[in-house]
C-alpha cells in the first residue's frame, strides 16, 4: 500500500513556513498502514504543480494527498493546476459554493469582517475539477476535493495545518480504509551506529520490514523502529537481530 504527499506553496520553499503538513499526513497514514514512498514540494506554479502531479501519478500510488494552494488570492491555482494534469475542465461547485457563502456570512455576524459579500475572490474557491467529489472544510472556507483516477486516489486539502487537519480526520481517513500496521520501537544497547548497519541490512533482506534507526548520542543507545504488517514477522526480525548479537530494550 504506497502513498505520496505533495505540500503546495511559495512559502514552503523559501523557508518562511515550516512544513508541518507532510510530517502530519505522513504519521496518519503510517498508522493507517500505507508506505510513503515520497513527500515533494513544489511553488504555487501552475506548470509546477503539473508536472509533479503527473511525475507522482505515473508511479501510480494508491494515495496521493495534496496540501496548499486552495484559497481565494491569485497565488492559490492549485485546483487549476490539477485539472489541467488530469485533463479535466474547472467547473463550479454549488454545493461547495454554498458553504463559503454561509462561512462569510457567519464571520459577518460574529464581527470579524465587514463585507459578506460573495465576491470573484471567494466563488473562486468554489471551483472544482469536473467529477470530483466535494470535501467539506468544517472549519474555513476552501472547500478540498476528492478524485478518483483508475487505481489513485487523489485527495486535495488546505494548506491551513488547522483546516487541513481538521479534513484529513473527517474527509479522508475515512475513505482510504483500515490496514492492520504495527510498529515497534526498541532501544539497541549499541554505542555505534556503524557497527549495527550490516546487521539491519541483513534483517531487510531477509524479513518484509521497515527498519527506521536513530542514534541516542554515542556511548548510550540507538532507536530502532521496526515496521511490518503483522506483530509475528515483526518479533522474527527482532529475534533474528538479537541472535546477532543486539540486545534490545523496549520502548524509546
Amino acid at each position: 500500500m504506497l502513498a505520496e504527499i505533495l505540500t503546495i506553496g511559495d512559502e514552503l520553499l523559501t523557508g518562511n513556513t515550516v512544513d508541518s503538513n507532510s510530517a502530519y499526513i505522513a504519521q496518519k497514514l503510517t498508522e493507517k498502514g500505507y508506505w510513503v514512498k515520497r513527500k515533494t514540494t513544489v511553488g504555487d506554479d501552475v506548470e509546477e504543480i503539473k508536472t509533479v502531479v503527473r511525475e507522482i501519478l505515473d508511479r501510480k500510488p494508491e494515495i496521493l494527498i495534496i496540501s496548499g494552494g486552495l484559497g481565494p488570492t491569485h497565488d492559490d491555482v492549485t485546483m487549476l493546476a490539477i485539472a489541467e494534469a488530469l485533463n479535466l475542465e474547472l467547473e463550479l461547485n454549488e454545493n461547495a459554493l454554498k458553504r463559503i457563502e454561509e462561512f462569510y456570512k457567519d464571520l459577518y455576524k460574529k464581527g470579524l469582517i465587514d463585507d459578506p459579500t460573495l465576491n470573484e475572490a471567494r466563488k473562486k474557491m468554489a471551483y472544482l475539477p469536473k467529477g470530483a467529489e466535494l470535501l467539506e472544510n468544517t472549519v474555513g472556507a476552501a472547500p478540498g476535493a476528492y478524485i478518483k483516477l483508475e487505481n489513485t486516489k487523489i485527495f486535495v486539502l488546505p494548506g491551513m495545518p488547522r483546516e487541513m487537519k481538521a479534513m484529513l480526520e473527517n474527509e479522508v481517513l475515512p475513505r482510504i480504509g483500515e490496514k492492520k500496521f504495527i510498529q515497534k520501537k526498541l532501544l539497541a544497547e549499541i554505542t555505534d551506529e556503524s557497527k549495527l548497519a550490516p546487521i539491519l541490512s541483513e534483517t531487510l533482506q531477509r524479513f518484509n520490514v521497515k527498519i527506521h534507526s536513530s542514534p541516542k548520542g554515542f556511548g548510550k543507545y540507538i532507536g530502532v523502529i521496526i515496521f511490518g504488517e503483522n506483530e509475528e514477522t515483526i518479533e522474527k526480525a527482532k529475534k533474528f537481530m538479537e541472535e546477532k548479537g543486539i540486545q534490545f530494550e523496549e520502548g524509546w
